[in-house]
């Protein structure tokens, strides 16, 4: 069962950066799950893989009073191959899907990331409701692919649009906007 936080106790301050503490970690764990298995049902019993033991995860957490309260958004990315990055594992909690920009910031801090860390491409498997969301933050369609049973497409970042950014652990206060209901 997934419990969502009333309307009125989600604010519109964000902190986007690499979790390093295990309360983060295991947060976005916890919401992969419940958006990869229970909600999209894409695995049966838990989305983990071997790329978990080498990915740095990504979080988007909520604030309260400016202070961390939970974690309601994450990637991960790897670095494949000297140069080549990948990002995969994108969530955003269902409640804080209408707020925006929650996706697009954990997407720059990503690709920002690996560039900073010497990226040369940066890749996603895309699940194909996402690739319009994509293409307006300057990615490009590669081709398209299955995995998992779920229609994605292959594409990557123009990095020229992606500074280096050298600091994930930091990350950034994100200001969202709520849309319109």
């Amino acid at each position: 069962m997934i419990i969502e936080k009333p309307q009125q106790f989600i604010t519109p301050e964000f902190l986007i950066r690499a979790a390093t503490a295990a309360w983060e970690v295991g947060g976005a764990a916890s919401l992969r799950h419940r958006v990869f298995v229970e909600e999209q049902g894409i695995f049966q019993t838990h989305d983990r893989d071997e790329i978990d033991h080498v990915a740095l995860p990504l979080v988007a957490i909520s604030t309260i009073a400016s202070e961390a309260d939970e974690v309601v958004g994450t990637v991960r990315i790897y670095e494949a191959e000297p140069g080549l990055w990948w990002g995969s594992r994108l969530a955003v909690a269902p409640a804080y899907r209408r707020i925006g920009r929650l996706g697009a910031e954990l997407i720059r801090l990503a690709v920002s990331s690996a560039h900073g860390a010497g990226c040369e491409t940066f890749l996603a498997h895309v699940q194909m409701q996402n690739v319009p969301m994509f293409q307006a933050l300057h990615w490009e369609a590669v081709e398209e692919a299955d995995l998992h049973g779920v229609a994605h497409m292959k594409m990557r970042a123009d990095l020229d649009f992606y500074p280096p950014f050298l600091e994930p652990e930091t990350g950034w206060m994100a200001l969202t906007r709520r849309k319109a209901a």
